[in-house]
């Protein structure tokens, strides 16, 4: 059978057309060969997805973004991606949008669900997610902070102005006369300081002697506290309140009026008679003082005694 002109002309017709096809989706990533499964998903915001993203499961491309579109004219977004693979899950599985990489876009991956009388099929629609990025997890991070760091500076914006409102012209000179004084006095104990070094040095010989002695004198100290401690005290002590009890005892005894001094104490006839042989002790020794020839002789031949003369005033 021979095949005229016009149908060679459209048979090539058909087949450019069919290769443009071909071509055209094979430029946008689609195999117009595969069994490909076109699901839904909805978002409020797609942050910044684009078409021919990547659609993953568990990390593995099994799909992608064939269009984003408004739901509706509240802003509503509808995800429309395919999934080229034959894995199943079912329709609880969410759809989450994440960043692949730090600099890379966004992509789609499946969090799949597995119930085996709910299976997802072609164009259901699935619950959408969004995975919070890194920029957005420092700001959770930060705002906490932030919002510190401003009431802080608040705080110090208040305690700068107090402070200037303290610090007024008279204050600051008040304040360089001190600082003023305090670095005079600073001069004045560096120069104390080396009269101290120089004293220091000078006596460096004696100080040391004087740090011998007392380590002599402490260790003396130390074997007068070991003859202490080696001391009965217990017998000491026992000593010390029988020599008391024996004391007590002989107080006693004077006060009862037992012995000649506790008579002495307590017989007032007994303290008349000493008074009075004491005073005439007394008289006789001044007689002896004022008349010696009354009382001592020498004469070769004898003499006759005097007679006892008192004196004018006895208590010459």
């Amino acid at each position: 059978m021979k095949l005229t002109r016009e149908v060679k002309t459209g048979i090539l017709a058909i087949g450019i057309i069919f290769l443009f096809i071909f071509g055209y989706n094979f430029l946008k990533g689609t195999n117009i060969f595969s069994s490909s499964r076109t699901f839904y998903a909805k978002y409020d915001n797609v942050e910044g997805l684009a078409k021919s993203a990547p659609v993953t499961i568990n990390g593995l491309k099994v799909g992608k973004i064939q269009n984003i579109n408004f739901a509706n004219k509240d802003g509503l977004l509808v995800v429309e991606f395919t999934v080229e693979n034959d894995f199943e899950f079912s329709k609880n599985s969410m759809v989450r949008i994440y960043s692949s990489s730090l600099i890379g876009g966004k992509s789609l991956s499946i969090i799949p669900e597995y119930d085996s009388n709910n299976l997802a099929v072609d164009r259901d629609t699935l619950k959408g997610d969004i995975e919070k990025g890194m920029l957005d997890a420092v700001s959770e991070t930060l705002l906490p902070l932030e919002r510190k760091l401003e009431a802080t500076l608040g705080t110090v914006d208040t305690l700068l102005v107090g402070f200037t409102d303290i610090i007024d012209e008279k204050t600051r000179d008040n304040l360089k006369v001190t600082i003023a004084n305090l670095s005079a006095t600073s001069n004045e104990f560096k120069g104390i300081s080396k009269s101290v070094n120089r004293l220091l040095a000078n006596n460096n010989e004696k100080l040391d002697r004087t740090f011998t002695n007392l380590d002599i004198t402490t260790e003396n100290f130390a074997k007068l506290s070991d003859s202490l401690a080696k001391i009965e005290t217990g017998k000491m002590v026992a000593d010390i309140e029988n020599v008391t009890s024996q004391l007590n005892d002989i107080i006693t005894r004077m006060n009862n009026g037992d012995g000649s001094l506790g008579k002495l104490l307590n017989d007032e006839a007994m303290y008349n008679n000493l008074e009075g042989a004491s005073k005439q002790l007394e008289q006789l020794l001044q007689d002896m003082k004022l008349n010696p020839k009354r009382y001592v002789h020498f004469s070769l031949f004898g003499r006759k005694n005097r007679e006892y003369d008192p004196p004018e005033d006895p208590n010459k």
